[in-house]
């Protein structure tokens, strides 16, 4: 069998936690790539209690299906105590349903005060970190001294702790101000005994196994493609490898075990913090997307930038990940706009491309748009290609065309049944 992949192509914020919802009972296996706490996974329950999910994989809530968090994911200790305590509350059990890589590394609460500490000494420049330690963890991963969830069971835990918390009070030590009173630190001791009660399994192996078995694996991203540490919108990208290729270093699974490329898009863009995005909106267009749309982080809470869909950059980003199909979501947002927008390419210095720029950061990018007809009406009744508005069934014939990639569902609501086979 193979693993097949879904992840975002924007900024993140695609709507993935619904899509992984809906298709995870096609699997047997959902299995976290790469990112931490600051993702935020939304679902609607068929209670129709929304659940935000930030560590654990998508698939929890079924229960056939078995989770693992891999080997590229960063975890929280305490973050994750408390996603656990929500799902018990929610009456759902992770016992047989979940397990965590040892090579997963571990986000300590130094980790956190070195990001708080690094994100207020760039004043202006700030990148628009969650402060939430990721960034922090993953620089002492690379930087080879780093803890991860096996060292758990190593008899010099409390050593490797203390020694890498040292570490980090010596690079404090370059900020201004800055306590060295560690906050919760009991707290986060107290969640590594509570992490313990989860299995813990060498992923490559467990998945290689569960491949061999013909069991069948969706491996889940979070964020988006456009924040990926070596292809993204550097500097203001996460520190990770969002795109397909970190579903091979995130997992531990060989390039050829790798099918289907889910790639998520909303109907529009947005982004949360700072960074550039060529299509961004400061009008009254702007705002009506984030109202109609509820565009808040699900981890953050903080108002996210919104702006008609860019196709360079999805070009960009289904060229990266080797997508096979697409899955549009958010398409309601739309439906009470008389004319609808996509950016067709860029002008930059008076060239006309549909290529990113090396430094899209600084380069002074117009946005080039061709215009549709908009649908004016809901989508309740719509479950096909067919039962389509015919401009939305001529705009969607439109990105087909200039993706050359099918859009095989487009998603019109966040409960389930909103989701549109095409």
């Amino acid at each position: 069998m193979n693993v097949d992949v879904l992840l975002g192509l924007q900024w993140g914020d695609e709507g993935k936690g619904k899509v992984v919802d809906y298709l995870a009972e096609k699997y047997d296996v959902v299995a976290r790539f790469q990112g931490g706490p600051n993702a935020g996974h939304t679902l609607i329950l068929n209670n129709g209690v929304k659940f935000v999910l930030h560590t654990i994989p998508s698939g929890i809530f079924l229960e056939n299906c078995m989770n693992l968090i891999g080997a590229g994911v960063v975890i929280d200790p305490v973050t994750f105590r408390m996603e656990l305590k929500k799902l018990e509350d929610a009456g759902v059990s992770v016992a047989g349903r979940l397990v965590i890589s040892r090579k997963a590394h571990l986000i300590l609460p130094t980790h956190k005060m070195l990001d708080a500490a690094s994100e207020a000494a760039k004043g202006l420049e700030k990148i628009g970190s969650t402060l939430k330690g990721i960034g922090p963890a993953y620089m002492d991963k690379t930087g080879r001294n780093g803890l991860r969830v096996g060292d758990i069971e190593s008899a010099n835990f409390g050593e490797k702790y203390n020694r890498l918390k040292e570490k980090h009070f010596q690079l404090l030590k370059n900020y201004e101000g800055v306590s060295t009173e560690i906050p919760n630190e009991r707290e986060w001791l107290d969640a590594i005994r509570n992490l313990q009660q989860i299995p813990f399994v060498d992923g490559e192996y467990f998945l290689q196994e569960q491949l061999t078995a013909g069991k069948r694996i969706l491996a889940e991203g979070a964020q988006g493609s456009m924040l990926d540490v070596d292809h993204g919108t550097y500097p203001f990208v996460t520190s990770s490898n969002t795109i397909t290729a970190g579903v091979c270093t995130g997992l531990g699974v060989a390039p050829q075990k790798i099918k289907e490329v889910i790639g998520i898009s909303k109907a529009y863009c947005t982004r949360v913090g700072s960074g550039p995005f060529p299509t961004e909106l400061f009008d009254e267009t702007g705002e009506e997307l984030r109202r109609i749309g509820g565009e808040f982080g699900a981890t953050t809470g903080r108002p996210r930038r919104c702006g008609w869909i860019d196709l360079p950059a999805l070009k960009y980003t289904i060229m990266l990940n080797g997508v096979t199909q697409i899955v549009i979501t958010k398409i309601d947002v739309l439906n009470t706009f008389t004319e609808i927008k996509a950016c067709v390419s860029y002008k930059i210095n008076g060239e006309i491309t549909d290529k990113l720029p090396y430094d899209i950061v600084d380069a002074e990018i117009e946005p080039i748009y061709e215009t549709f007809k908009g649908w004016n009406c809901d989508l309740d009744n719509c479950k096909s290609r067919e039962s389509l508005p015919i401009e939305l069934q001529n705009y969607i014939q439109f990105l087909e065309w200039e993706l050359k990639v099918k859009i095989s569902m487009l998603s019109a609501g966040p409960e389930r049944e909103k989701l549109i086979l095409m």
